[in-house]
């Protein structure tokens, strides 16, 4: 979701891929590459867990709509994929990183180009991955049946409504070159999704569904002879 993407991305971004994401000089460098190592394990547990969730809610929401509920499997795999793009094109500059060895200077700015190509691609899969299909999966779709089915509180799911949206718009603005991915004005336009996302988390662990048409409607399970 939102706030464990933004979570993660804080993370493996600004403290374990710093010094890739950073320095644009990173691939003729040497040294241990530890810590991108488990920044890129958290990614792959991170793609892994945004389709078990999809796959955890499904048979509970699509009782309330099963196109829509398809819709949103598909757009978590599809944020997960895109997410796992990004962690090729990181781990393709560790290995470029370990066999250049001693490059020479005309080969050193070639490097560097594809270093900078490399980090481009993760840039946008951020974007495109957490940031678009999240903003449609979690916050539009998924909060459209949660609303319509009252297994969460109405006016907690109102925040997703807003959020979606709002991840959209600061998506579109940010292709467009509006502001950067990260800036303030795209942390704002961020917070409803977050709020929504966080606030369901918390309301699940706490309390569970609500009392619900669409939970009451199971058929009763055979007792095991």
């Amino acid at each position: 979701m939102v706030l464990r993407d933004h979570v993660r991305y804080f993370d493996s971004r600004a403290i374990l891929y710093r010094p890739l994401l950073k320095h644009t000089n990173y691939i003729l460098g040497s040294g241990a590459h530890i810590g991108i190592a488990f920044g890129a394990t958290l990614e792959v547990l991170l793609a892994i867990s945004g389709i078990a969730t999809a796959v955890v809610l499904y048979p509970i929401i699509k009782r309330q709509s099963q196109s829509i509920s398809l819709g949103y499997v598909a757009s978590r795999t599809l944020e997960s994929t895109i997410i796992v793009v990004g962690i090729i094109s990181v781990m393709s500059l560790v290995t470029l990183r370990h066999d250049v060895g001693g490059a020479g200077a005309a080969n050193a700015a070639s490097l560097v180009l594809v270093e900078r190509a490399l980090v481009a691609i993760h840039d946008w899969t951020f974007l495109l991955g957490p940031g678009f299909c999240a903003g449609f999966g979690n916050g539009l779709l998924l909060d459209y049946l949660m609303y319509k089915s009252g297994l969460v509180p109405r006016g907690m799911a109102m925040l997703g409504l807003v959020g979606g949206p709002l991840i959209f718009i600061s998506g579109i603005a940010i292709l467009f070159g509006a502001f950067k991915n990260g800036s303030p004005p795209a942390n704002l336009m961020a917070l409803p999704e977050i709020a929504w996302e966080a606030s369901l988390g918390i309301y699940l662990i706490v309390k569970g569904f609500k009392p619900s048409p669409i939970l009451a409607a199971q058929p009763a399970q055979s007792p095991v002879k």
